[in-house]
């Protein structure tokens, strides 16, 4: 790769300094005949060292008697962030937002490789900016500026452009890099010397003789040492004092997938400025008097292009990016630790049980956690003061409200997939089923996940269904609201007259009960009987749900098999409602749960619903249910669920399998996958319709009419 000189002409006003720097000194106000001839020199190097390729092959043979003596028994070279460094500053980054990228390195359906290079390169300028502006705000200055701009670096002009400009005018071949640099009021379109972080977009950054790819191929690290000592000097020949004493780099190495970084921090006064060997100094340089260390290759985005900002390759080069910013801005107004400790209360308890600074790297440099027989990663913690609620078929639980006081016997034990709930029958009312659902302690709902999880199943669902109900949301497709309140445990209570509750742990315990009871889906299915018949009675009576509940802004969120139940007891015509509430969406801030099979696709890429979202889950219900669950495929990520919809969705797979049942449920599944994240609203009324003509009977008619 030949580059030009990076620095161009003697400099003719001093840059601005950074507003945080000026305690750190001024330049000297006379400069001996030795520095003026050294600083002659360093132009002089920097005009002839243009071509990264040159000093890359100087660097081979030493890189290959590294990697010979070190790999695989270690890294070739150190490993630059330690495991505990890395878990710290996860935790000080716990509940950070960083900006949504728009601009995503698609390898999907990237078609050309020029096409793939454009898009990482976009990618990766919304990316540096994401960062650079949640590390600022978070640690330095949450209401101010920011002083930092970000920009692509033209390989023979090496002026700052962006690159979506560069792309437009057919010039990407001339993008060499991408830069944070410092904003300079002097200087609008910004200074080489001001550079705080490179990223270099190279295709497949691995080394492909290495298992695993986890080793850095030479040739990127060749380009990073270029560039490196390149910035070393060009620092060196500034008269701003904003990087005053900085003898380290660090490089961002990324392509449409993986990234990783390099630093090297080394005396740059320590180099032989022999104008007439250039290449031969640097490579001395490097060997004898630099220091490099390496992260490990980790995804950065998703097979998708998303970036995954929890993972560990995107906090390595948000962490690279945090020391940068030290270099430039002086330490932050938080630390890392302060706000480790700030962000979690379970810190210190959480680095105990985990055995932090315990861990050790592979050969290849990747992280791992260290598990063993006393303590691993994940624990189950036995409190003895946490009494659970054991119920079983015959048991009889009374439940307290404001005005009365009711008994319940315990028929039978329901699962949703996760949580038990009841099958129970009034104790004045011996005839008569409800469902009922047992919630946790109030105190006990912050420490485990499963009690959150029956929040959401007793508190939370009981507060959808007492809306729906002060709403006047009447239909028989949707469960009813019978009774509320709190457990009335054993003994004596001795609740405060504040209406605190008793020291006893059932103690203002939840209780939800509702009506009317039936068979989950999930045990249909299992059963093998779920057929087509059901299917299109079974989507037929979900819309008419969703579309009551719609009327008063309510979106179900959560559809599954294990949500739906089909009733059948007492009635001369089975029905199907739709139950399971508790993660209803009706306001702008909450979220959907997730499900790999079942939640939309815009649920699963945007973290909320769009109007035809429950539509979509109800079809992916009946796709699978009506195979007898033999179509589930095996997911373990939310990439893979959307390439799996992308697939089946393409392929017309869920629209033939519906086509086998009836034609209106594949003419429906052609309906919600034209509606799909967009922002129309959903016409359950006309596919009621048209579902209602399918019943031959005429009672089968008059039976599905919705209400509401």
């Amino acid at each position: 790769m030949d580059l030009v000189e990076l620095v161009r002409g003697p400099f003719k006003k001093r840059s601005r300094e950074f507003p945080d720097q000026g305690s750190r000194g001024s330049g000297t106000k006379g400069v001996s005949l030795s520095s003026l001839g050294r600083h002659r020199n360093r132009k002089e190097f920097l005009r002839k060292f243009v071509d990264s390729g040159i000093l890359t092959a100087s660097l081979e043979d030493w890189f290959s008697e590294l990697s010979q003596t070190s790999f695989p028994k270690k890294p070739v070279f150190d490993v630059l962030f330690e495991l505990k460094d890395l878990q710290k500053f996860d935790y000080a980054l716990e509940g950070v937002q960083f900006q949504q990228l728009i601009r995503m390195p698609n390898t999907v359906y990237a078609s050309t490789s020029d096409a793939m290079a454009a898009t990482t390169y976009l990618a990766i300028e919304d990316f540096l900016h994401a960062g650079v502006k949640g590390l600022w705000e978070t640690f330095w200055n949450q209401d101010g500026s920011l002083p930092f701009s970000v920009a692509c670096l033209h390989r023979e002009s090496f002026k700052f452009y962006h690159a979506e400009k560069e792309i437009a005018s057919g010039k990407l071949g001339g993008i060499c890099a991408t830069t944070i640099i410092l904003k300079d009021t002097w200087h609008p379109h910004g200074k080489r010397d001001q550079i705080l972080e490179l990223a270099l977009v190279r295709p497949d950054i691995r080394s492909p003789a290495v298992e695993n790819g986890q080793q850095l191929s030479l040739s990127v690290l060749g380009d990073a040492v270029f560039f490196v000592l390149r910035i070393l000097l060009t620092r060196t020949l500034s008269r701003s004092n904003a990087h005053h004493g900085s003898k380290s780099v660090f490089v961002l190495f990324v392509d449409s997938q993986y990234g990783g970084v390099v630093k090297v921090e080394g005396d740059v006064n320590k180099l032989n400025l022999d104008p007439n060997n250039v290449y031969e100094c640097a490579s001395e340089w490097v060997r004898e008097h630099s220091h490099i260390s390496v992260s490990s290759i980790d995804r950065i985005w998703n097979k998708l292009g998303n970036a995954n900002w929890g993972d560990i390759g995107a906090r390595q080069a948000l962490l690279a990016t945090f020391h940068c910013i030290v270099q430039f801005a002086g330490l932050p107004k938080q630390s890392i630790d302060d706000l480790a400790a700030a962000r979690s209360s379970h810190l210190q308890f959480r680095r105990a049980e985990r055995h932090v600074g315990n861990g050790r790297v592979n050969g290849n440099g990747v992280f791992r956690f260290q598990q063993s027989s006393v303590c691993p990663e994940i624990v189950e913690l036995h409190d003895e003061s946490k009494q659970v609620i054991d119920l079983e078929a015959g048991s009889i639980l009374w439940l307290e409200d404001s005005n009365w006081q009711k008994g319940f016997q315990i028929n039978e034990v329901f699962s949703d997939g996760e949580l038990p709930f009841y099958s129970a029958t009034p104790v004045e009312e011996p005839g008569k089923a409800l469902f009922l659902y047992v919630g946790s302690h109030p105190s006990q709902l912050e420490p485990a996940l499963e009690d959150m999880t029956l929040w959401y199943q007793v508190q939370r669902q009981t507060k959808i269904l007492t809306l729906m109900k002060q709403n006047g949301l009447a239909s028989k497709y949707l469960p009813h609201l019978v009774a509320s309140g709190v457990i009335i445990h054993p003994g004596q209570c001795r609740r405060p007259s504040s209406g605190a509750n008793c020291d006893h742990p059932w103690c203002g315990t939840p209780v939800l009960v509702t009506n009317p009871v039936g068979e989950l889906v999930s045990e249909l299915v299992s059963d093998q009987r779920f057929g087509p018949d059901e299917a299109l009675r079974c989507c037929h009576d979900c819309l008419s749900a969703l579309s009551t509940a719609s009327s008063a802004g309510i979106r179900h969120g959560d559809i599954r098999p294990e949500n739906v139940i089909r009733v059948s007891s007492g009635v001369r015509h089975p029905y199907y409602v739709l139950i399971g509430w508790g993660h209803a969406i009706i306001e702008e801030r909450d979220r959907p749960t997730m499900n790999l099979h079942f939640s939309s696709t815009y649920a699963l890429q945007e973290g909320k619903l769009c109007s035809a979202s429950d539509a979509e889950s109800l079809i992916y219900l009946l796709y699978f249910s009506s195979s007898g669950g033999g179509l589930l495929p095996k997911l373990d990520s939310v990439e893979g669920a959307l390439q799996w919809r992308e697939k089946a969705w393409s392929r017309r797979l869920i629209q033939q399998k519906l086509g086998e049942i009836s034609a209106i449920l594949k003419a429906f599944a052609d309906y919600v996958d034209s509606l799909c994240g967009t922002p129309y609203t959903m016409d359950y009324e006309i596919w009621l319709r048209r579902m209602r003509t399918t019943f031959h009977e005429d009672h089968h008619v008059k039976e599905v009419v919705a209400s509401g």
